[in-house]
């Protein structure tokens, strides 16, 4: 059965419901990616729950001139208006992906009484003392590597070339195994990495810390050079009643690499 699409904007954000079902699951994409990312998830999905989606704010294009960026409390704000417009009445469920993760878990943190279930892939406890205790030197260098690199692609990006801005953000996005289409990748793209190195926005301190405060699903990568969750993360979310933390044989981009697996591992979890 064909699926109508329904759109709304909310804050001047673009916003896109398929789907059919009284629950909503929100699904927030991470870096270089857009809404699409999720087309094939909300075709699995939209036969039994109203799947909204959109572009995260800063993602669809470059901040008009002199407008400045959109602060974590700001974006924060926008999230929470996009879930009361589309469940005014009733918590929904997050589907999250990498820098979504973050922005999904301060939303979840902020706001719990909105947020029934979370689905997150691949980006578990990232950003505690315990992960960080975690990793090696050699990870360590990685991350501040390619971070670093790409929190400068938006400077460059933002005042001097976005030609070559893109082309050295879409270089690091093939060095990463990024499945994004090339030519949708943008250095604008890269604003949560200036944000988390150059203080952008103000940066990312103000992030509250994250506990799952309701059931969750935790999908992750095995085939990486390093993960982004410690070992408790996982053993504490198979611990708790209702919440399960599974790997799959990919990389960082689960859904793309092994879409019959992750998608039996998310319909399974979510119709228990």
């Amino acid at each position: 059965m064909t699926q109508t699409t329904t759109k709304m904007a909310v804050q001047g954000t673009e916003v896109l419901i398929e789907g059919q079902g009284e629950e909503a699951i929100v699904c927030i994409h991470g870096w270089p990616d857009t809404h699409r990312l999720w087309d094939r998830t909300v075709q699995a999905l939209q036969g039994r729950y109203r799947c909204v989606r959109f572009t995260l704010p800063g993602f669809e294009g470059p901040p008009p001139q002199g407008q400045r960026a959109l602060t974590l409390a700001e974006l924060t704000a926008r999230l929470l208006a996009i879930v009361g417009a589309v469940s005014p009445g009733q918590p929904v469920t997050l589907l999250l992906h990498d820098w979504g993760c973050v922005f999904g878990y301060e939303l979840a943190a902020r706001h719990p009484e909105r947020v029934a279930r979370i689905v997150a892939v691949d980006i578990g406890d990232a950003r505690s003392p315990r992960f960080l205790k975690t990793l090696g030197a050699k990870p360590k260098l990685m991350i501040v590597f390619y971070q670093f690199w790409l929190a400068k692609c938006w400077v460059l990006g933002r005042f001097f070339s976005a030609r070559f801005a893109d082309y050295w953000t879409r270089m690091m996005a093939r060095l990463l195994g990024s499945p994004t289409p090339q030519a949708s990748i943008h250095w604008y793209m890269n604003y949560p990495y200036a944000m988390t190195w150059l203080r952008l926005g103000g940066g990312l301190g103000g992030l509250a810390p994250f506990a799952p405060h309701c059931p969750m699903l935790y999908v992750y990568g095995q085939r990486k050079p390093f993960m982004f969750h410690s070992q408790a993360w996982v053993d504490e979310l198979n611990a708790k009643p209702c919440s399960r933390a599974v790997g799959l044989p990919t990389g960082h981009w689960v859904m793309v690499e092994q879409p019959q697996a992750y998608e039996s591992e998310l319909l399974g979890w979510l119709g228990r």
